[in-house]
């Protein structure tokens, strides 16, 4: 290989000879080969830095590291593995604290090819003439859209909410005032949304992004690649014609991800981004079994692979292989691996026509062919076309942060490199001070003691003196104690680790904090600090692994799942990483207030209320499709709403009114209240006036009444 003496930690920054591959191995396997070593050549200043990044994270001194004759303590500070550590944690709470993919999909503004409005056809549908623009106008819902004629028709552009309501079949265009309203391209985004988060389920999405998340934090670029297809096995069961049950297995393709390291990944040297790479390859690692196993996947070459096998193995170690695996075993260890190249990127049609692929008339030597090639030594394993249409390559490159005009970012442990160095080098002068200043050193005349004896110094120890004075000839020194000194000057290089990584040692536990963190307000202006320095992490995760990450998959469905139904639409992959930076509580406050505002019955007609609801229920970690209703169920609710305020009214009685406003009952058929407490009946006692119904004329007790005679 190209840096096979390489192979220690003292490596080389000169510049390597240009890649012979090609010249020695013609054809397709030699194309690959040499592209593999150019970009190795291009990357190898990339691998000085993550190498040096792994050691602090781990806690190594690399041979550059300068000590004096003096020091004896070699202790290392491990401030880079907390920092790291911490920074992956945040970022994996965040993107992940409801429990959902932060991926949505929305529909766009302006939806071609299916309808943005329906609503349900009513008797003004069916009697209204035509309109006297039959294409409508931009913004009503009616216009005809990209590539439609009149005589297309309008159920084509309902996705999948066709056939939804057969009693009251839909009606392209937006709701009369009063009337119910759907959207099929919202539903479409929503369905394909579903799809999406439940292939991310199956797999494993999770820990792929956990393992790019944290290699980003740590050597500042994470890698994740695909979706690709995998035929996974379903397990059914199902009862035959006499009712007993039987498996059924059977494979669907279903896409699947995986994450790849830094240090198999190999680029177009000159590009700056993914979009960018003329090719990228892979690098494997494999065993004899995982080889053999690739004769199960399609399209390789079984015979090729069992060539290869019995070559033998023509893996080799690079340089820093040893130290990121800390493998100190002997070279024999390594003698059952194959190094097999995987290939993604553009050829000559001249060697797409030499691996024997079927290539379209009129295509010329020099033309350019998107293809994948997985090579192991001389032999091409696998030679197809690009599966994927349109045609890319199926990885995703995110930076931690970005490294401007570089692929490859800056992670946490580059960036305090130098305070790392600086604490590393306070702990350890602290440490000798302190093995110093503890101990004494003896100052000995030599020409007063008698010549020959153990110099060794321990309790009842008796030295022989010869001449001078009593005292003098052994005398014990004391260092001063510095280590106050330089554990200030630690404490200064820890701050500034904080500074340089945008991470407060309070966000990972530190006790004692000093400074302003020890007030509230100095507390909360940290963590804010921290979190403008994490938003921006968030948003690059957002734009170079999410969102490509979701097209992905919706082109992976659009190309490959042809049982989904009612996914089809213009739809928009939105990731919502950057939305969930914002502490839960404020936002969950903020769109609380906000809900108040728009219940104003003159606001509510301009607001969205259904994703405000949304967004609330994300907010408090609940799921918004077991909380929200769709359309239809929110028609269901409303009139099982309007039944039960009918029952209640009626409930009260004749009057309409509330039970507490009917008039207090009467004492006795005449309606005369109860006589007070203290009353004679005839107006005169105590003075209390009783509390009760006035009575009106013509009832028995008003006194207004005329005399009637007595019987």
């Amino acid at each position: 290989m190209a840096d096979n003496f390489l192979n220690s930690d003292e490596e080389s920054d000169s510049p390597l000879p240009m890649s012979n591959a090609a010249e020695i191995m013609p054809g397709l396997a030699g194309y690959v080969k040499s592209k593999f070593e150019d970009s190795e050549n291009g990357r190898r200043s990339h691998e000085h830095r993550w190498l040096q990044a792994y050691k602090n994270f781990r806690g190594i001194y690399d041979s550059t590291t300068q000590y004096r004759d003096s020091e004896r303590s070699k202790v290392f500070v491990r401030i880079t593995k907390t920092k790291v550590l911490a920074a992956y944690g945040q970022i994996v709470d965040i993107l992940f604290a409801n429990k959902k993919f932060p991926i949505v999909v929305e529909d766009t503004p302006v939806p071609e090819g299916v309808a943005k409005f329906a609503h349900l056809e009513t008797p003004i549908d069916q009697v209204a003439p035509p309109p006297q623009d039959q294409y409508g106008y931009e913004g009503d819902g009616r216009e005809l859209p990209p590539g439609a004629t009149q005589a297309t028709p309008s159920m084509d552009f309902l996705g999948g909410m066709e056939g939804k309501f057969p009693n009251a079949p839909l009606v392209e265009g937006p709701a009369k005032a009063g009337e119910p309203q759907i959207s099929p391209s919202a539903e479409a985004a929503r369905k394909m949304e579903q799809m999406i988060h439940d292939q991310l389920l199956d797999s494993n999405a999770v820990n792929v992004f956990r393992h790019a998340i944290f290699e980003a934090s740590l050597l500042g670029t994470g890698i994740v690649k695909g979706p690709f297809n995998f035929n996974k096995k379903v397990h059914k069961w199902q009862r035959d014609e006499e009712g007993n049950r039987e498996y059924m297995p059977y494979e669907k393709a279903v896409p699947r991800i995986e994450s790849v390291s830094v240090w198999d990944f190999h680029p177009d040297p000159s590009a700056t981004s993914i979009e960018d790479c003329e090719y990228v390859i892979q690098r494997h690692r494999m065993n004899r079994q995982q080889l053999r196993s690739l004769s199960q996947r399609p399209h390789f070459d079984v015979d090729a692979i069992e060539e290869c096998l019995a070559k033998g193995p023509n893996y080799e170690d690079k340089y820093y292989e040893d130290t990121i695996r800390e493998d100190e075993t002997e070279p024999y260890y390594q003698e059952n691996r194959f190094e097999v190249l995987e290939y993604w990127g553009v050829v000559d049609a001249k060697f797409a026509d030499e691996a024997g692929l079927t290539l379209p008339q009129g295509i010329s030597d020099l033309d350019q062919i998107p293809v994948n090639v997985w090579v192991c030594g001389t032999m091409i394993l696998r030679c197809v076309l690009n599966p994927f249409t349109p045609s890319r390559i199926p990885y995703q490159v995110f930076p931690y942060e970005i490294n401007p005009y570089q692929m490859w970012g800056v992670g946490v442990a580059e960036n305090m490199e130098d305070a790392q160095m600086l604490m590393n080098g306070h702990v350890r002068m602290a440490i000798d001070n302190l093995a110093l200043a503890g101990n004494l050193v003896f100052d000995v005349d030599e020409a007063s003691l008698v010549p020959g004896q153990n110099m060794d110094i321990f309790p009842g120890k008796i030295f022989r003196r010869q001449s001078g004075v009593t005292g003098t000839a052994i005398n014990g020194l004391k260092f001063p104690n510095t280590a106050g000194e330089n554990i200030q000057m630690y404490q200064i290089s820890r701050q500034l680790a904080d500074e340089e990584t945008g991470i407060p040692s309070i966000m990972h536990g530190q006790t004692g904090v000093t400074g302003t963190g020890r007030t509230a307000s100095g507390l909360s202006m940290l963590m804010g600090s921290a979190g403008l320095s994490m938003k921006t992490v968030i948003k690059n995760i957002d734009d170079y692994l999410l969102k490509p990450m979701g097209e992905a998959y919706f082109q992976w469905n659009m190309q490959f799942n042809e049982t989904a139904e009612d996914i089809e639409g213009d739809l928009e992959i939105k990731p919502r990483g950057v939305a969930a930076v914002m502490q839960k509580e404020v936002r969950s406050q903020r769109l609380t207030a906000l809900l108040q505002t728009v219940m104003n019955p003159t606001l509510a007609p301009f607001v969205k209320i259904p994703n405000l609801m949304r967004e609330l229920a994300i907010s408090q970690d609940i799921d918004p499709d077991s909380l929200v209703n769709d359309v239809n169920e929110a028609q269901i609710y409303a009139e099982i709403l309007k039944g039960m305020q009918q029952n209640a009214q009626q409930g009260t009685g004749n009057e309409g009114g509330p039970p507490s406003q009917q008039p207090t009952d009467m004492a006795g058929s005449g309606g005369v209240p109860p006589r007070p407490q203290g009353t004679n009946g005839q107006g005169s006692g105590d003075g209390t006036i009783g509390v009760g119904a006035t009575p009106t004329a013509g009832e028995a007790g008003f006194t207004g009444n005329p005399t009637q005679p007595q019987e």
